[in-house]
């Protein structure tokens, strides 16, 4: 089979490779698409992100959907044709945080395209059978696809019990905002204000149903938000562009006893914050790593037809041509929302 393999940061190849063998619960999956991430985009520019470093020449891309193409013997919850969406990261199931349901933070999690487990820019993949996840014949793999990343903004509105009629703002307008701009819907916010320095993500925002953008070069998006919600601040806010200024501001737009998720991660470890601003309004801060147990959600929102992210997709691009896809998605911020690559070649769903 052929797989897009980056030899070193800027340098991808496509490479003729051995189809994986499965056995036991594992499953042979054909790979029809796979979005490109931000995570993918940093480890094609700088090699590594914080500990993951690539060491050796790797495959990339996670966000990814197909089709059961061959089983092991001890298969038993999907069959070959079955069309699924590929949660990419396989923990050990033994764990004290895997029996606790917070399988996310499994030590010994297998995560696709982090170093140095391979990922999905390949015709064929190899993944444990509780890891894929049957999507219906109407939603198309590209929308599967993007499951992965919505199941971020899923896994923070739940960290954050964001509940109906909730106002919620989220900084900035990446893919992982975007889609959370989705789950904050699905979740019932009433009102979902984002912010933004690029005027084509904030278009998109409205189309995904947000209900006030900021273009944070042109207002105060602090400001702003007092005004939208008459100087009480909002219930939840998700920082989303791991931007230490978006990060302050975040914490800064929340009502007393308000509640703010940290999705992005910034270039630096540190970051100072004003500490009595915690203190005296009795603020709640989660961590969001990754999700767990969201891909049924996820799913069943997408199938709904009330998120609709398909709009995201902005390029399309054949696995030959991967290279290509990373440089558009890594220097076309201005133009380009989602990028996708098609490994068994391009469908237009």
């Amino acid at each position: 089979m052929k797989a897009a393999v980056m030899n070193k940061p800027f340098d991808i190849e496509i490479q003729e490779v051995a189809v994986p063998k499965v056995q036991g619960e594992e499953v042979l999956v054909k790979v029809m698409a796979v979005g490109v991430c931000g995570s993918d985009i940093h480890y094609y520019e700088h090699g590594k992100i914080g500990r993951y470093v690539v060491e050796k020449p790797i495959i990339l891309g996670h966000e990814c959907a197909g089709i059961v193409a061959e089983v092991g013997e001890n298969v038993t919850k999907v069959k070959v044709g079955d069309r699924v969406a590929i949660e990419p990261g396989i923990t050990c199931g033994r764990c004290d945080y895997c029996k606790e349901g917070r399988y996310n933070l499994c030590p010994d999690v297998q995560f696709l395209a982090t170093p140095p487990v391979d990922g999905a820019f390949v015709q064929y993949i190899k993944h444990r059978e509780d890891f894929l996840f049957p999507i219906p014949d109407d939603l198309s793999f590209e929308e599967a696809s993007l499951v992965e990343p919505f199941s971020v903004g899923i896994h923070a509105a739940t960290r954050s019990k964001l509940q109906p009629g909730s106002t919620v703002a989220i900084m900035g307008m990446g893919p992982v905002g975007l889609t959370a701009i989705a789950a904050a819907k699905a979740f019932g916010a009433s009102k979902i204000i984002v912010t933004d320095l690029e005027a084509n993500r904030l278009e998109a925002a409205k189309k995904l149903g947000a209900t006030h953008v900021i273009n944070v070069l042109e207002n105060d998006p602090n400001e702003e938000i007092f005004n939208i919600t008459n100087g009480k601040g909002v219930d939840v806010a998700f920082e989303t562009a791991g931007n230490p200024k978006a990060l302050k501001s975040a914490l800064q737009a929340v009502k007393r006893g308000g509640k703010m998720a940290i999705v992005g991660l910034p270039p630096q470890d540190e970051i100072g914050l004003n500490v009595p601003l915690i203190a005296d309004n009795e603020l709640d801060i989660f961590g969001v790593f990754r999700y767990s147990n969201t891909y049924p959600k996820g799913i069943e929102f997408l199938q709904s037809k009330s998120t609709d992210l398909k709009s995201l997709i902005t390029d399309r691009y054949s696995l030959e041509e991967t290279k290509a896809a990373m440089d558009r998605a890594r220097l076309n911020k201005k133009a380009s929302l989602k990028v996708i690559v098609y490994p068994n070649g391009i469908i237009e769903e």
